[in-house]
């Protein structure tokens, strides 16, 4: 069945213009979906219609860096920044107490993020790919690390690579058609992958999406306008929280995502969705949209 065309929004932020894709009547309680790498706001077009059939207003920028939204004059890709940005949307899109915040990968690190501040305007976050870091960093403890660290390290080799000067740039196109390959064994992602490479045609985009990783260790450059925001991104969320993660993610493994499921607080859950890989929002679509629509329906 084909799904509804997205609405094509242009948003005026503090720090940067954003375009995004929206479902859903405007005045319906606030779902804003932000994604990951290697990826576009593409990535929710199966989620989106299904809350938008449900009332909700959908809202899925393309982050800093990605066209059609702008790259940043700041030039900043730390995860304070996100966090500012998620923030922002909410305001800019008129969200109220009902509003909820989803995120995938690097959406899922900023919307954990937010989740844990003081200031998070959402009622609830749900993240795919990526438990909380506290939860993680717990379920890396004792003699669990020596199981399942050794095999996380091969895993995350790439956050390494993105390291390194212009490399990364050089050779996006073969890096990103190997990262989904290895991340979601199976999928066809074609249609993905032409979102992506259509959203990073110019060198200045390429180096603006691997500036998320480069930007991870330069904790002394976080500008003033996003550090109150980038206190929290790796504390654990204080607002209802589900977490979501492939069974056969080739990124970050279902394991660590099981053990960090028993470091959880009250009101915070993970599920371990079965033949699915990291993209698990486009291989087992059903799946994911009932569990997000049943999680922000309570």
């Amino acid at each position: 069945m084909r799904t509804p065309s997205p609405e094509i929004l242009e948003l005026h932020l503090p720090h940067l213009r954003l375009s995004a894709l929206a479902w859903g009547p405007t005045d319906g309680p606030l779902v804003v979906a932000l994604h990951g790498f290697p990826d576009t706001a593409w990535t929710w077009r199966h989620l989106g219609p299904h809350l938008a059939e449900r009332g909700h207003r959908v809202v899925a920028p393309f982050t800093r860096g990605y066209g059609p939204s702008a790259v940043p004059a700041d030039r900043c890709f730390q995860v304070g920044a996100l966090m500012a940005d998620a923030a922002a949307l909410h305001d800019v899109l008129g969200g109220d107490e009902r509003a909820v915040l989803v995120g995938h990968d690097w959406g899922a690190i900023t919307a954990n993020g937010v989740g844990a501040h003081e200031a998070n305007p959402y009622r609830a976050v749900v993240t795919l790919a990526v438990p909380p870091i506290p939860a993680m960093s717990a379920a890396l403890t004792g003699a669990h690390a020596l199981r399942l660290a050794p095999k996380q390290l091969r895993l995350s080799w790439y956050t390494l690579f993105n390291q390194l000067p212009l490399l990364p740039e050089r050779s996006f196109e073969r890096l990103v058609r190997h990262l989904w390959a290895a991340w979601s064994p199976g999928y066809d992602a074609t249609e993905d992958l032409e979102h992506l490479l259509a959203s990073v045609r110019t060198p200045e985009q390429r180096s603006a999406v691997i500036g998320y990783y480069r930007a991870v260790p330069r904790v002394w450059a976080v500008p003033a306008a996003y550090a109150d925001w980038h206190r929290t991104w790796t504390a654990m969320p204080t607002v209802p929280s589900l977490n979501l993660h492939g069974a056969d993610d080739g990124c970050l493994q279902a394991a660590i995502a099981e053990r960090a499921a028993t470091r959880l607080p009250d009101g915070a859950e993970i599920r371990v969705v079965a033949d699915a890989g990291h993209f698990l929002q486009l291989e087992q679509p059903a799946v994911v949209n009932d569990a997000i629509s049943a999680f922000i329906a309570r």
